[in-house]
């Protein structure tokens, strides 16, 4: 698929680099280290059955949800136009 400006392919390469970009953020967000017992923001108890399937662990569901939805994920203009560094 030929892009105009772009070699063969690189509009596949874009796509391929975004996806890998997605997948390296959401890795970096798992949680790594030894777990908690107590929740590190409300103090409540982190029910085991979230310690075996998360094993770092340190919030219970309630927190981490509130977490999640701040998290903001900024992208990179991969499209190299004029247009599209205005925005």
């Amino acid at each position: 698929m030929a892009g105009g400006w772009t070699h063969d392919g690189g509009v596949l390469d874009q796509i391929e680099d975004t996806v890998i970009d997605g997948v390296l953020h959401a890795r970096a967000r798992l949680p790594s280290g030894e777990g908690s017992l107590f929740c590190d923001e409300c103090g409540e108890d982190i029910p085991e059955a979230r310690r075996r399937a998360l094993p770092g662990a340190r919030t219970c569901v309630a927190c981490q949800s509130t977490r999640d939805k701040r998290v903001t994920i900024g992208g990179i203009n991969r499209r190299g136009s004029k247009d599209s560094q205005l925005r």
